[in-house]
């Protein structure tokens, strides 16, 4: 007989357990919610469509398990983006960025009714980054409270170190070492297959710290969906990305739950 995860009584700071009493004594004390936001969309023939997702959702749950109390809310996590360009293959599922901005509006605007002051949106999806800072600056500007979105700025630099592959976005060298350090038994490490573009122009370039951001659909870049070199992950590799990632995003949102409003907006103005 299999047991029942649902069971299980979850963490204080998982929102969708709570009840509303439990919800409005914990508004007390806690005014940091996490945000988790990622994609459903084709990760080459070796990885699993959900891998974003799963990412989003995961490093949400482990940055505030990690948090010292009292520990934010960590919000039930939004699975679709904005992969238009990864529609010519299959599994993928879009939606339009006036969609997920207009749904992350009006989740930011509910969690500000509720008293959350502090929002950090945890993005999974690189591509879902125009769309979500647009709507950290309309919650910003309705709801007048802190919003900000993380896509991996806090640790891009030191996870890139780790990596031999340049132009590595997409299912390569460091999706796939992440992956196989989480799930390993979801990697077909066998069907992976290196694809690593080359443009006209070094700031094109996806890794590159002075590249120009750009879009194009990936089917014209890559055969198989694969950006980067997958052939070269590691699960060791994998666990020393994902701790970097955790450790970065820990500090940072202990430095935001941790300060009032008035500190956070000289801080960023």
């Amino acid at each position: 007989m299999q047991v029942d995860p649902y069971n299980e009584r979850p963490p204080e700071f998982m929102w969708e357990s709570l009840t509303w009493p439990e919800i409005e004594e914990r508004l007390k004390i806690v005014d940091t919610a996490l945000l988790p936001c990622g994609a459903v969309e084709q990760h080459g023939p070796h990885l699993p469509l959900d891998v974003d997702y799963y990412d989003a959702r995961r490093l949400a749950f482990e940055v505030a398990s990690a948090c010292t109390d009292p520990r934010p809310f960590v919000l039930p996590p939004i699975p679709f983006g904005v992969s238009y360009h990864h529609e010519d293959f299959k599994g993928t599922l879009s939606v339009t960025n006036e969609s997920l901005s207009r749904f992350v509006y009006d989740i930011g605007m509910s969690l500000a009714h509720n008293g959350i002051k502090k929002i950090i949106i945890i993005n999974g999806h690189g591509d879902n980054a125009p769309t979500l800072n647009f709507a950290a600056q309309m919650i910003n500007r309705d709801a007048r409270i802190f919003v900000c979105v993380e896509t991996g700025e806090t640790s891009d630099e030191d996870v890139y170190r780790l990596s031999e592959t340049h132009n590595d976005i997409h299912a390569g060298e460091i999706e796939t070492s992440t992956t196989m350090a989480l799930r390993p038994h979801m990697v077909q490490i066998d069907k992976a297959v290196d694809e690593v573009p080359m443009f006209g122009s070094q700031y094109l370039d996806f890794t590159a710290a002075n590249g120009v951001s750009w879009y194009v659909r990936t089917h014209k870049i890559s055969k198989t969906g694969v950006i980067g070199g997958p052939t070269k992950a590691t699960a060791e590799k994998g666990r020393q990305m994902w701790d970097i990632m955790v450790g970065h995003l820990l500090r940072f949102t202990e430095d935001v739950k941790s300060s009032r409003l008035e500190e956070l907006y000289q801080k960023r103005y």
